[in-house]
């Protein structure tokens, strides 16, 4: 949920200066609720420190999560990997309709499915076919993952898949309507309606699969550019559903409860909305590690799988042996 302009501005001063580390944004208007939002969904689920902090993002580090935000990662102007460009309103002369609003969050779905795809095809790696022992070689040690988009050792590839995955599940919650609290005042391009649902949209959801019927009324927000007073309008001085109109992007989060303040945009400070999209995005991102394990199970049976994930999880691969 990290806004792409304060991403860019913040790079920009992080290169300036000598021996700066890009990181996850604490800062111009940001709280890192990206890496916030993977913390408090995986609390319990037995990820050691380091291997967490590589997948959430620490202080100094962007993390696999974070990773689509990095300006030199080449993903900002990924609409699917944002779960962006999917407006749409029942108005007249609206210059998108529905069918295309659609697919551009199908789009941002199928990232999503093939990302956990990807990461469960990394895993088995990690435990070659016909042994029984981890490959050293497969395992970060002294050099950390670097999340920029090629692939390395095998544990890198699971995490920067899983990051890829948590973080579009997470900006569906951010920049949909989806869990935004229906209200009277609601429906032109300055305050498009809310579908009032609570927790993880069953549709997005990876047991789901590709199928499932397109959700009533979803839409997000149209980005094409900064600033985005500039962009996204259609004759006459009439907008389209803007990003900046329709995301709760920041706030303040607990990372071990999950709980969360008040939102920090327009649309995030209304009706609690910031709060519900970070609780859903919490559920979603439990939900899709979840599905990991379950894939690595069922793919490469209970005995290779367990210690696949035991790899996953642990720091060091001799706690796995």
């Amino acid at each position: 949920m990290v806004k792409r302009l304060a991403v860019a501005l913040w790079l920009g001063a992080a290169l300036s200066a000598p021996a700066a580390a890009f990181g996850t944004i604490d800062g111009l208007g940001q709280h890192t609720e990206h890496e916030e939002i993977t913390r408090a969904a995986l609390v319990r689920a037995g990820l050691d420190r380091e291997t967490l902090d590589s997948l959430a993002g620490r202080k100094g580090t962007f993390g696999a999560v974070g990773a689509p935000d990095r300006p030199d990662r080449g993903l900002l102007g990924e609409a699917a990997a944002h779960c962006d460009g999917g407006d749409h309103l029942d108005i007249a002369g609206y210059p998108q309709d529905a069918a295309t609003s659609a697919r551009a969050l199908e789009a941002c779905k199928a990232w999503k499915l093939k990302a956990l795809g990807d990461a469960v095809a990394a895993a088995g790696r990690i435990v070659p076919e016909g042994t029984r022992a981890i490959d050293d070689d497969q395992i970060p040690e002294y050099i950390g993952c670097v999340f920029d988009g090629s692939s390395g050792r095998a544990k890198c590839d699971v995490l920067e898949a899983l990051g890829l995955a948590f973080h579009v599940g997470q900006d569906f919650y951010a920049h949909t309507n989806w869990s935004d609290a229906a209200a009277p005042d609601q429906g032109g391009p300055d305050n498009p309606p809310g579908l009032g649902h609570e927790g993880a949209a069953p549709w997005i959801d990876p047991v789901a699969g590709p199928g499932g019927a397109y959700p009533g009324g979803l839409i997000s927000g149209c980005f094409e550019g900064i600033p985005e007073s500039l962009h996204c309008t259609y004759g006459a001085g009439l907008d389209r559903v803007r990003h900046a109109v329709l995301n709760k992007d920041t706030g303040r989060i607990d990372r071990a409860t999950g709980a969360a303040g008040p939102g920090e945009t327009p649309r995030g400070a209304a009706h609690g909305n910031f709060e519900r999209a970070v609780a859903a995005a919490i559920a979603d991102t439990r939900n899709a590690f979840a599905h990991f394990e379950a894939e690595t199970l069922r793919v490469y049976g209970p005995e290779r799988g367990a210690l696949i994930l035991c790899a996953v999880k642990a720091d060091d691969p001799d706690d796995c042996r």
